[in-house]
């Protein structure tokens, strides 16, 4: 289960890499932490991503969302699953998070928190869907990463506009179990 993972794995810090550009994979992958976010990649390229993260020893999750090429169609996690073997996913969409479960995957729901409209309809969202973790964006929110806590057991990951180590700190404060950046500066 991811939230064993999250507290057996991670110290204090707690921050996942997350890859936006090909170039910053290796820097991810050599990093000290062992989960990786996979945001780049395509139909050609994502399978290739995944397995040299995985080669790293890297738990490796794919944003589902971002692979150019194959569509919104639920088979897409059958795909996945199959060809790219991932740890797991990361989607805004419920569906996705449903069928990579049934696919054998750990799912990771995103969700952005722009008003309390959204943060309500996020909480339906997770207890539909059931994810084995909620990433929250913009992870600036330590209010809503409080209530976001409050309302689930699952762990929640910041993510989105966090650029140095005392927004790192104030998440983890506010009740975050981790936090995701494509901050290459703050991975080391």
């Amino acid at each position: 289960m991811l939230k064993q993972d999250l507290y057996h794995y991670w110290d204090a810090a707690r921050i996942i890499p997350a890859v936006r550009r090909a170039h910053d994979l290796e820097a991810a992958c050599q990093s000290p932490w062992p989960v990786i976010f996979l945001l780049i990649g395509d139909l050609m390229t994502a399978e290739d991503y995944v397995r040299q993260g995985l080669a790293a020893g890297k738990q490796v999750f794919l944003h589902a969302d971002f692979i150019s090429g194959l569509g919104g169609d639920p088979i897409v996690m059958k795909y996945i699953a199959e060809r790219a073997r991932p740890t797991g996913i990361i989607s805004t969409k419920s569906h996705f998070v449903k069928h990579a479960k049934k696919n054998g995957m750990k799912a990771i729901q995103r969700v952005f928190l722009i008003d309390t409209s959204a943060l309500e309809h996020g909480i339906q969202n997770i207890e539909q869907s059931a994810p084995d973790a909620v990433e929250i964006m913009p992870g600036l929110l330590p209010k809503v990463i409080g209530r976001m806590s409050s309302a689930t057991r699952l762990p929640i990951i910041a993510g989105g506009l966090i650029q140095d180590r005392a927004e790192v700190e104030q998440a983890l404060a506010a009740g975050a179990s981790a936090v995701s950046m494509g901050a290459r500066q703050l991975w080391q």
